[in-house]
């Protein structure tokens, strides 16, 4: 059963910075609350408490404007009298309890709480609280009657659900007995005594004993469908029932995945041969790049931003590299072989990312080949006059280096000088020329 406790109020005071001794407003729905108790001295400015779907079946809080007892269990509606001096009462909600079947119910609430405003939801009328009042005293003689009769009804449906219980829980420990060692099939062996297993008791348990294996063949999906649409008075233990059903439920859960982690076997991350996987359990991206340049091998892993280095642990190993984030493995196999003590590993301030650099090794391992034997001095001069036999020499030069005539530019040079016009010869004056020489133009000069 849950109870109104200072723990309770402040938890649910979030609102109001967990302070209660202020709170105006109260939400107390769902809780198993059966009694109404320190509400009124814990919080003194209390005006709004909702008290919907507890097992509430008597009212009393006083201080109060708004007070919801929906889908409660209030069967003793004459309760409602505790009320009266409250005159700051303005609104109540009781639909869902079981007084409100009785016949008379809303005439009675108007007329004991005068100063009601709103009922269920629904404005009383002035016409309405008149009425109420010129018939209280025989609504209320029908209100004791029926409130005698739901009495007697509870007792009846307590004293059942004590019975119920009661089977439930002989059946729970006869099944607990049924998996002790002792019991063998004719002796049942209990804690402090043996006792003979006569055959009424042998048929009692091998009736259990089938109705269970009938029960374990069914899937957890149908035991819930079964419970939910199985019929069931409206009463607080059948509300106990629910709650007490529900509270196994988690404890199975809470059970079966316990089991469930202490049975997960390791990740296998090489194979019994010694073959090394390629593993992606975070799920993360990567890029691996051979830099033949720099004769290295880099990865680059998209660990997230914000994760803690500290959850991050490096492996390289000369085949392959593995990183553990947060427990999960990302391994992957190297193209080349490696050095595992010239690698290093970094985090880029910016993006989060880790880089692994891992350095390759200078000379290439080669497995499975015979060495070729050594050879003498006359046998590999031999060879090596063979092979520049088999081969042919090619002269190359290089112009840079020797400054030998281009022949093509002589080739053109004379004819560009073929082709040159003569030029006009001149005159060369004599020393001593003639005073009655005349030029005559028909002659040709002499060359």
């Amino acid at each position: 059963m849950g109870r109104i406790t200072e723990e309770l109020i402040r938890k649910n005071a979030e609102h109001n910075n967990c302070e209660i001794f202020s709170l105006e407003e109260l939400s107390l729905h769902q809780q198993e609350i059966e009694k109404l108790e320190n509400i009124d001295k814990w919080c003194r400015d209390l005006k709004i408490l909702y008290l919907q779907n507890n097992l509430i079946a008597k009212i009393g809080c006083e201080g109060l404007e708004k007070l919801d007892l929906t889908v409660n269990f209030v069967g003793e509606l004459s309760s409602i009298k505790i009320l009266q001096y409250n005159v700051h009462l303005k609104e109540i909600f009781l639909m869902g309890n079981p007084c409100a079947d009785f016949e008379g119910y809303r005439e009675f609430v108007i007329a004991t709480l005068q100063q009601l405003q709103w009922l269920d939801g629904k404005e009383i009328e002035r016409s309405e609280r008149i009425q109420a009042l010129q018939n209280y005293p025989e609504i209320r003689g029908k209100i004791k009657e029926q409130e005698k009769a739901y009495c007697l009804k509870r007792a009846k449906e307590k004293e059942e659900a004590q019975r119920k219980l009661q089977e439930d829980e002989e059946k729970e420990k006869q099944k607990e007995n049924r998996n002790k060692p002792g019991f063998n099939g004719r002796w049942y062996t209990d804690i402090n005594n043996t006792v003979p297993y006569s055959l009424e008791r042998k048929e009692n348990y091998q009736q259990l004993a089938k109705k269970e294996k009938e029960v374990n063949k069914k899937t957890q999906d149908e035991l819930d469908k079964e419970f939910w649409e199985k019929p069931t008075l409206f009463t607080p233990e059948s509300r106990l029932e629910t709650h007490r059903y529900l509270e196994k439920q988690r404890r199975d859960q809470e059970k079966s995945s316990e089991k469930k982690k202490h049975q997960k076997l390791p990740r296998t991350l090489i194979t019994a041969d010694g073959r090394v996987l390629n593993i992606n359990e975070p799920k993360l991206d990567f890029s691996l790049k051979d830099d033949e340049k720099n004769n290295q091998i880099v990865l680059d892993l998209a660990v997230y931003r914000f994760m803690d280095t500290s959850l991050i642990d490096v492996d390289v190993q000369p085949t392959y590299v593995r990183v553990m984030v947060k427990g999960k493995p990302f391994q992957i196999v190297l193209p080349a072989e490696v050095k595992p003590d010239s690698s290093c590993a970094k985090r880029s301030q910016t993006t989060g990312h880790l880089m692994i650099t891992m350095p390759k090794v200078g000379e290439v391992i080669l497995v499975n080949r015979k060495a070729n034997k050594p050879m003498k001095y006359p046998e590999r001069k031999k060879l090596q006059e063979n092979k520049r036999s088999n081969q042919i020499e090619k002269l190359e030069v290089d112009p840079s280096k020797y400054s030998f005539p281009d022949v093509t530019n002589i080739v053109q040079e004379k004819k560009n000088t073929l082709e040159r016009i003569p030029a006009k010869p001149q005159a060369i004056p004599c020393a001593e020329e003639d005073p009655d020489f005349e030029d005559n133009l028909e002659v040709p000069p002499l060359i």
